[in-house]
């Protein structure tokens, strides 16, 4: 009983060690990666004239402008993931939108649930639309 214990333990971890060591020759075969898909827009962003993530104003209206719309966004699971992700500046009312989303429509909609918490003409859209590949 002990040895069988003892087996299936070290096939266990001869099992766990190959796969790690498959997953990482695959990872290390001189290949690329594709880059993220907003790996340009963040070089953009770099920019000191763009509205950026970190110049979010911290008064407590414009925390919870973005807060308003990032649960908005959160709470529509007809939208995607990208959609769900895109970046929400707020300074002194005036909200950015910034990002891919993944058609028409879901640009839209993300433009009409900011506009309904900040209001219609406080809403500056720079979201891409993204295909799938």
């Amino acid at each position: 009983m002990k040895n069988t214990k003892r087996l299936r333990g070290l096939l266990l971890a001869t099992a766990l060690l190959s796969t790690g060591t498959l997953a990482f020759s695959q990872q290390s075969d001189g290949q690329q990666s594709a880059p993220a898909d907003n790996t340009t827009v963040n070089q953009r962003d770099r920019n000191m004239n763009e509205p950026a993530a970190d110049q979010q104003k911290n008064n407590r209206s414009d925390r919870d402008i973005t807060q308003q719309i990032r649960q908005a966004l959160m709470n529509d699971k007809s939208l995607s993931t990208y959609a769900h992700n895109v970046k929400i500046i707020t300074q002194n009312g005036q909200v950015t939108l910034k990002g891919p989303v993944r058609s028409a429509d879901e640009k839209q909609a993300v433009e009409a649930k900011a506009a309904e918490v900040a209001g219609e003409n406080k809403v500056t859209s720079e979201l891409a639309i993204k295909a799938k590949k």
